[in-house]
């Protein structure tokens, strides 16, 4: 079942990743409400809920296996060489108000549509070209959160990513999250 903006208090809680690196700490924003899938099984990866090849926290101390200076920074891959993922495929989720239209936004690596897994990407730029090819379900929160971003080298490690807020909404959409984890099961 597929999930809609609908679905949604609009006063939720705001849910936050805040990812921990060599380079320094920075969060970003999920989007929840215009991305529920996409934001559900990045939490699920995050949080170890989602059964995979990996134990624990999907995320924890895998690299930035893709560094591109001055376009990008990927990460998510547990071979880390951009071709792994979770074991499973999810379907794009795109949002005519969610662009890349600035640096910060966060958005799901895939080898074309429909294939979206584990692998995410951080702009440093704008990145138009991109929209309607990937789903953005995030954006970094603050300058200073950017320029952590933008100091990722290639092969910098992700130490570990936390969730934060949204309890409100998981709690309301426990239900539904559940059909999600047993549908990737």
């Amino acid at each position: 079942m597929a999930y809609t903006k609908s679905d949604y208090k609009e006063d939720v809680d705001r849910v936050t990743a805040v990812f921990e690196t060599n380079k320094g700490t920075f969060e970003a924003e999920l989007y929840a409400q215009e991305c529920p899938e996409t934001v559900w099984n990045f939490i699920n990866l995050a949080e170890g809920r989602q059964n995979t090849d990996r134990k624990g926290n999907f995320y924890d101390g895998l690299s930035f296996h893709r560094v591109i200076e001055g376009f990008m920074i990927q990460g998510g891959c547990p071979l880390g060489t951009g071709t792994g993922g979770p074991g499973y495929r999810f379907k794009d989720e795109f949002d005519s108000s969610l662009r890349h239209s600035d640096g910060g936004v966060l958005s799901m690596a895939n080898a074309g549509p429909g294939t979206n897994g584990s692998q995410f990407f951080i702009t440093h730029i704008e990145t138009s070209w991109l929209d309607g090819k990937h789903t953005v379900f995030g954006s970094v929160v603050s300058a200073d959160d950017q320029a952590v971003v933008n100091a990722i080298a290639g092969e910098d490690d992700l130490i570990s990513v936390t969730i934060t807020g949204g309890d409100d909404l998981l709690e309301e959409q426990a239900a539904r999250v559940s059909e999600w984890n047993a549908k990737l099961d």
